[in-house]
Order: structure tokens, then sequence, then C-alpha cells
């Protein structure tokens, strides 16, 4: 017990009661990060392992973690390398490894714990302070190191600290990198050992931010001048919401200082106000309300998570999430700017794109949930290059552009396109919809007994692709449809004749079942939902909580 509080957990509940009235007790999570040497279970999802500070996320074992991220580098294991890009662990030591944080409570220092241990094992380190995901993913390629360690939950409350690991090609780590890493991870802390920190011998910083504008400049894919210029001679707002994370500084930094341009939510606060700090629609609110106030011709609002990986969309008349962003980024950069290629998205994604790039002749792949299943398309040596790459949570890349999803870029080309369009975000995304139909997605779920999660569930939702082949006619809501196609790259995806959609699938971290689903008209969005949800309690019975 510390300071009355018998765990991390509890201590926590209090602060976020009341952030205002509890900031002090972060001082006694403190001590639990520093004192709890309890073992956790780490488990590295689509992007890494998180855990809540002081409960599982301790220093303790943000050290285990560490020490099994450098017994994967000593193993040489032929595959690890390969997925790493690089021979072997002398190379890794010789490139090095690039350290740093989001602005999360006690990211300085956990990050130093990391460089202690990576230092006294001789692997060369850079310390990049507070950056975002894609600085890192940048960053890798200018520095030519080896690989990344970014300690940052993304887009989680404030009570959680992450752990995230890139290879040389800057993208996510894949299933061969972050299995090794959990199953070395829990094979260690099956001996609930207690490791010694490790000063770091020497700090050496790196500019992170300024690599980058490096990057975008080189690649091309953006023209930052046109960007500047729009910006200096039309009459516009761009409103920008940090949510008090990473991205603050860095627009500033790459097109300049202007009247034009709001910050919202810059300021220093590892507890976000209160707020779990995710591009949400009711996040979005600050940036609506600046909109509203304004009469400039041009406007637009954004909002982005603390890891600068995740973005969200608004102009004066709507809010525009990635569904709809992804499909008009593929117009842009294929119609206007003259990119070839193919559209790569997650399964459960607006089929706005799909119909957008059947006329343009544009072939589209469909991958699983995860923005590292993108990276075979992002390649520069792949045979299918993406024109855009981007998933419904928010998450976009493009031709040329980093292997990890960036926020910074999503808003840089938003911008770019009110440039050649001369258009609001709304306006051109109705031209689009004129032009190529009108589609309108949606996500739900429900949650299932504990006892069903995992393989048990994913064998139970199985049957769903079994008793709906192509060609099954269903009554959506009292219209016929017919299932047009079966698709079952991520669950089961179910499209029909009229080009609405429903997914099926369980969720990879909890008891839930989630729904994905597009109908054609706003109306129709409802009945989708009750056939996704039938079907699914059809198909796993009792059960359904």
């Amino acid at each position: 017990m510390i300071q009355g509080f018998e765990d991390a957990a509890s201590c926590w509940k209090a602060i976020l009661s009341d952030v205002s009235a509890n900031r002090g007790l972060l001082s006694v999570i403190e001590r639990f990060a520093r004192e709890n040497t309890a073992p956790a279970k780490v488990v590295f999802g689509t992007s890494g392992w998180r855990g809540e500070i002081g409960t599982d996320y301790t220093f303790n074992n943000v050290r285990v973690v560490t020490a099994a991220v450098i017994r994967m580098f000593r193993e040489n294991d032929p595959a690890v390398m390969k997925a790493m890009g690089v021979s072997g662990f002398d190379e890794i030591r010789e490139r090095g490894v690039i350290v740093g944080h989001d602005n999360r409570f006690l990211g300085p220092e956990f990050a130093k714990e990391v460089i202690g241990l990576l230092q006294k094992e001789g692997i060369k380190t850079w310390y990049a302070g507070e950056a975002t995901t894609p600085e890192f993913s940048a960053g890798i390629e200018m520095l030519h190191a080896a690989c990344s360690i970014n300690l940052t939950p993304s887009h989680n409350p404030a009570n959680y600290g992450g752990f995230k690991f890139n290879p040389s090609d800057g993208g996510p780590a894949g299933p061969e990198i972050t299995t090794r890493i959990q199953e070395t991870a829990n094979e260690m802390m099956n001996g609930s050992p207690v490791l010694r920190p490790v000063p770091p011998a020497h700090i050496e910083r790196c500019d992170l931010t300024g690599l980058y504008i490096k990057y975008i400049n080189e690649r091309k894919t953006l023209d930052i001048g046109k960007i500047r210029d729009f910006i200096d001679r039309e009459d516009c707002l761009i409103c920008i919401d940090n949510v008090h994370g990473a991205t603050r500084g860095r627009i500033q930094r790459i097109i300049g200082e202007s009247k034009k341009l709001r910050y919202l939510r810059t300021e220093d606060d590892v507890l976000f106000g209160g707020v779990a700090p995710e591009p949400s629609g009711e996040n979005m609110k600050r940036v609506t309300d600046v909109l509203a106030g304004s009469n400039a011709e041009f406007r637009l609002g954004v909002i982005m998570d603390p890891d600068g990986d995740r973005i969200r969309y608004a102009d004066a008349h709507m809010q525009i999430p990635m569904n709809y962003f992804g499909a008009m980024a593929l117009h842009f950069l294929h119609v206007h700017k003259g990119f070839s290629g193919v559209a790569v998205k997650s399964v459960g994604t607006s089929n706005l794109v799909n119909a957008i790039a059947a006329k343009l002749g544009v072939p589209v792949r469909e991958t699983k949930v995860g923005f590292k299943n993108f990276r075979p398309y992002m390649l520069r040596t792949a045979k299918e290059r993406a024109i855009v790459v981007f998933e419904e949570s928010d998450g976009i890349s493009a031709y040329n552009h980093t292997l990890e999803k960036d926020a910074l870029f999503g808003l840089l080309l938003a911008v770019e396109m009110m440039a050649v369009t001369g258009k609001n975000l709304s306006a051109y995304l109705k031209d689009i919809m004129d032009e190529y139909g009108y589609y309108y997605p949606d996500r739900s779920g429900i949650a299932v007994d504990r006892s069903l999660a995992g393989e048990k569930l994913e064998q139970r939702l199985s049957v769903i692709r079994e008793r709906y082949k192509k060609g099954t006619v269903l009554d959506i809501g009292g219209r016929q449809r017919v299932v047009k196609d079966v698709i079952t790259v991520d669950g089961t995806k179910l499209v029909f004749d009229d080009g609405s959609w429903l997914m099926i699938r369980p969720s990879g971290t909890e008891p839930k079942v989630r729904f994905y689903i597009e109908a054609r008209t706003e109306d129709e969005k409802r009945a989708v939902f009750e056939t996704a949800e039938k079907m699914t309690a059809d198909a796993i019975g009792a059960g359904v909580v």
C-alpha cells in the first residue's frame, strides 16, 4: 500500500474521476511504477504492448521487455533478422536504435531505462525525446537505423503506457518480430525477475521532426510549396487540435507560422484534461466550434491522437471520417496528381473507394485489420505499389510515404486537396459521391460471455460464411438483398447486390464481436446492423451478453 492506495489501479481511478483535484496523486503512481515488481502478461497487438502505468507497465517490466528485445537481437535468428532487414546483431549494434516517447507520464524516465540497457550491450542509441510515430518511421530511414522503440500506447487513455517496435523499413513490426518479443518476455516474466536499472552512459539526441521534413521533401508525395502558398494567399482557417500530444509544434515547423492556423490543446498535460485522447466525433467539438465561428471561405479542422498516427477531419458543414477521406485521397492522388498503382484498405472500410477505383480502372486490395498488413504494398520494391492505404480507424499513408499511418501527412494532404481543387472537403466529397455513389458506413458490436473469447468464438462465428454463400437471398429491413460476394480475409464480410455490406469479426483482445456495416442510405443503416446482430446471435447461441 502506498499513501492509502492498495494498487496503482485504484489510484488511477481516483485521478481520472477528477483530474483537476487529484493531479497531485501522480507522485503516487510514480512510486507504484518504480516499486511494483510484479510480472505482467505481455501481449503485442497491432500496435505493440500496452499496459496501465504502475500496474503492469512498470519500470521493471519495461526493463524485462527491453531485455527480451536484446535477447532476440543476440539470438540472430535468420527469420527474425530478415524481418528486421538486417544481417545480424553486429549490424544492429552499428546502425543503432532510436528511442523516444509521446507526452505520457514518465515518458523520458522510461526511455532512459531502455537506452541504458541497449547501451550496455554496445548498441548505438539516439534519444528522440517527445516525437510522433510517423517521425520514428521516417527517422529510421533517414538515419539508416536498425529499428526504433517508441514508448506510446497511441490513443489510449492517460493511465496507459506502451511499447512500439519498428524494424529498419520504418513500418510496424510484423508477427515474426512481435511474436518472438512476446514469447521471450513472457518466458522471462515467469521467473519474476527484478532487473537492475542501467543509467545511460550518454544521451545522443536526434531531431526527428527535422528528419521528417527532409523526408517528405525528398519523397515529393506532398507539394509543401503549394500548401504554403495556399495558406498565404487564400481566405482560410485551419484548426488543429493536438490534444496535448506529440503532434504539437510539428505543423509550425513544416509550413511555418500563420495567423490562419489555429492550434488547440498544445499545453503540457499528461492527463489530457481527463478525456480519452482519440480522434472521435465527440472530441471534435472544440474544432467544429472554431470552424462555426469563422467566415473564412476555406475551413478545415482536424484532431490528431497523442502519437500522431490517427486523424479525423471536419469542415464548416460536416465531419469527414477516414472511410470517406481515404476514398477522396485515392481520387485526388490518382486524378489530380497522376499516381498509379493499387488502392489498399482494411476489409472493414467503406466501399466508396471500391466504386471510385472501379471507374478509374484501379485495382483494390483488402487486408486484415491492422496497418502492418499494408506493408507489402508500401515498399518501394513492391510489384503492386499503393496509391493510398487507409483503415476506418483513422489511419492513412500513401504512395512513397511512410509505412506507418501518419496524421501529419493526412493533414497536409487535406490542405493540398483544397489548394488544387479550390473546394472545401465536404464540397469535394459531394462531387465524388454525385459521380460514384453514396455510401454510409458505421460500426458497432456486442459483448459475449468471457468463456467464448478467443478460438472458441472464432469457430462459432465461422458458420456464418457457410450459411450465407454467394447467391443467398436475405430480407434486410423489408428489402430483398442477394449476397454478391463473401470475403473472409478477417472475419466474414457479406457484400450485397446493391453495394451495401456487413462484416462480422471477433475482437482480438476482448470478449466482443465487432460489426462493420455500410448502407446505401442513412435510413438503412439500422436494418443492416440488426441483420448482423441476428446472424451473430444465431451463430454463437447462448453467450451474448
